[in-house]
């Protein structure tokens, strides 16, 4: 039996006419990864470097948003060749790295997501998901075909460094973190603050000039929507955890607090 794999972020990317929106999926639910998976939204980052999930609830959740036409992405919690093995053998084929902040870093991930002799990822095919054991023809000839690496802007040095990192043969796009890049400005929590938005546009024009395609996170809208009109050819727009957690405030401002009367609602 021959089993065919889903086409990759990469070759999303290259056939999209548009920016490709996605969401965060944090809480660790592979029901409310499926909810999120339906939701018309182009690509789910699957994070495990901030939120409650282990191998076994990335499996789940991967398994869960299979039948639904988005694509899935991994955030590793490090760029860890093990931590990375682990991760592609689940059936990720898309992961995204976080922290790289120069291009040797980017190519030391690069070597972890590629089998030897160009690479360091362990061979355990016959025993996992990533190659649907077994009954995917050529897995191990055909590997690279199968895995779009991504990895994680968000320093001073990884900004600066922004056009040498996507340049790396192997790394498919750049994510700019403009969270952590604030912080690293030193301008914590501040991540619209003109400083820190020029930098973020400062590395899209690297890495676009590099012939890469570029991402970002942004949940305002205002700066969501300046990112767009930069290039940015992929972006997040929310989260899982956020959704659930302002929804439920709008709900209690109009029935707790408003008492009924509408007068605190903000739909």
């Amino acid at each position: 039996m021959s089993l065919r794999l889903s086409p990759t972020f990469r070759d999303a990317l290259a056939g999209a006419d548009r920016t490709l929106a996605g969401m965060w999926v944090c809480s660790g639910s592979p029901l409310v990864a499926e909810i999120c998976a339906g939701s018309g939204l182009d690509w789910l980052l699957i994070d495990m470097e901030h939120s409650p999930n282990g191998l076994e609830s990335v499996l789940a959740q991967l398994q869960a948003v299979a039948a639904y036409p988005v694509t899935p992405l991994v955030r590793v919690p490090i760029g860890d060749v093990v931590a990375i093995k682990q991760v592609l053998d689940l059936g990720a084929q898309n992961i995204l790295v976080p922290m790289v902040s120069s291009a040797d870093e980017a190519a030391q991930v690069v070597e972890a997501v590629r089998y030897p002799p160009r690479g360091r990822r362990g061979v355990g095919s016959a025993l996992a998901r990533s190659a649907r054991w077994n009954r995917v023809d050529g897995y191990l000839e055909n590997a690279d075909d199968h895995i779009s690496l991504f990895v994680q802007v968000e320093t001073v040095e990884g900004a600066t460094a922004a056009a040498e990192i996507a340049a790396v043969d192997g790394i498919d796009g750049v994510f700019v973190g403009p969270s952590d890049l604030a912080a690293s400005m030193g301008l914590l929590g501040r991540q619209t603050h003109p400083d820190v938005t020029g930098a973020v546009l400062r590395a899209f024009e690297a890495v676009r000039g590099a012939g890469k395609p570029v991402g970002v996170n942004a949940f305002d809208p205002g700066a969501a929507q300046a990112y767009v009109d930069a290039g940015a050819g992929f972006i997040l727009v929310g989260a899982d955890v956020a959704v659930l957690a302002r929804g439920s405030e709008a709900l209690a401002a109009r029935w707790v607090d408003g008492a009924g009367t509408g007068e605190r609602a903000s739909y």
